[in-house]
């Protein structure tokens, strides 16, 4: 993702009121030569291994010299995605900050160095460098290459994965400034009457804490506010919606709302999107757990019969008045019976909070609490059957259970 710096926006005034957010973007009606300029950069990236990060962005700069109205932010930007998917090779730890350290010492026997050497001054520098290779034995080339290599911008090209094509680096422009947007965000809401559950697969993965609701018969409303002490602290939650935004804009029938509060600005922001925005993501699909704790478990169950008990993951949509909860798993058995099960284990107290006040609503599902141990002791009592853990669910504390 770009960093804080790399962001540009524009807002518009509504109404005397509401301060809406439009990140940058490049469109084809709007900016069609930039095909040709995120060809240009790509080639520069394919054909640059050896180079360094510093002579790579020199080259992507001198692409944009004669268009006006480019920010140098804009540019920066294309350079950080480019570098996103290329390896570079790093220093070994401190050697060429050792290799600096010979160079200077050395040097300092010649001070002072002139560019023609008299009977007063008679270290030349290129005599200097002659004299400092052969006592480093390192001929100076290599000495000039590896000088500053352990610094960001002489870090040298490996390889680049790049982009398929220009098209490409232009849509992951375009998200990646929508995404920068959401840096400041506060409070995010989705209304989806399409891929809940993939949205929802997505929002855990992203590490977003939720509340879901029904709108309308077929419609939810996805409610991400993470705590209060993140909110006026730092912008990690808002880092979190950015790493969400890819995940939804591969969805479809939603619609979301974001509040932002920037620093600079004494009031909240507001920015909007749908899945008719333009903005394309190709994500890769959601993992299938949303912790190592669930995947181990899911595996482990399936390994042997389980007295008849067939598990299966977020298969059901509980609803209570508008209230929506998708438990983790759920537990059928031959003869009918069903049981489900949610795991808890990241927590902060507001999303406990809303945990427990979830689970009391659906009380009567018959849920089972997979609840990290340290977290257990936290739950009120009655809330329901709490099976506790460490670092793993166990099968055998689950068919206890199962078994009365």
């Amino acid at each position: 993702m770009l960093t804080r710096e790399l962001a540009i926006a524009d807002y518009k005034i509504v109404d005397y009121k509401q301060v809406h957010v439009f990140p940058d973007r490049l469109t084809q009606s709007k900016n069609a030569q930039y095909q040709a300029y995120a060809g240009a950069m790509l080639e520069i990236y394919r054909t640059g291994i050896g180079l360094t990060r510093k002579e790579l962005h020199r080259s992507v700069r001198q692409i944009f010299a004669k268009e006006v109205g480019c920010p140098l932010r804009r540019i920066d930007a294309f350079c950080k995605l480019l570098d996103e998917v290329s390896t570079y090779a790093h220093d070994q730890p401190r050697k060429a900050a050792q290799l600096r350290q010979r160079v200077f010492r050395a040097a300092a026997k010649l001070h002072p160095l002139v560019q023609t050497s008299s009977k007063w001054f008679e270290h030349t520098e290129e005599e200097a460098k002659k004299r400092i290779a052969k006592e480093i034995g390192i001929p100076w080339a290599t000495i000039k290459k590896l000088f500053f290599a352990d610094l960001n911008e002489y870090h040298r090209l490996q390889s680049f994965e790049g982009y398929e094509e220009p098209g490409k680096l232009l849509s992951r422009y375009n998200v990646a400034q929508a995404q920068a947007v959401l840096y400041d965000a506060t409070i995010m809401t989705v209304k989806t009457s399409g891929d809940f559950k993939t949205i929802l697969r997505y929002a855990k993965l992203a590490g977003l804490m939720h509340s879901i609701e029904r709108v309308e018969p077929n419609s939810y409303r996805f409610s991400f506010d993470g705590p209060a002490s993140l909110h006026s602290e730092t912008h990690r939650y808002g880092v979190a919606m950015a790493k969400f935004l890819p995940g939804l804009l591969s969805c479809k029938g939603w619609e979301m709302v974001a509040w932002l509060k920037p620093t600079k600005w004494n009031k909240r922001l507001q920015f909007t999107l749908n899945d008719r925005c333009g903005l394309n993501s190709n994500v890769e699909p959601p993992a299938d757990f949303d912790s190592d704790v669930e995947r181990m478990f899911f595996a482990q169950w399936n390994e042997a019969p389980r007295g008849g008990w067939r598990l299966g993951r977020e298969r059901n949509v509980l609803h209570s008045g508008q209230r929506v909860f998708v438990p983790d798993f759920d537990f059928v058995h031959a003869d009918g019976r069903k049981v489900l099960l949610e795991v808890v284990g990241y927590w902060t107290p507001e999303y406990l909070a809303h945990k427990v006040e979830t689970i009391e609503k659906f009380r009567s599902e018959n849920i089972f609490l997979a609840v990290q141990e340290s977290l257990a002791r936290k739950l009120p009592i009655g809330l329901g059957l709490v099976i506790p853990y460490k670092k793993h669910i166990a099968i055998n504390a689950v068919l206890e259970q199962l078994a009365q």
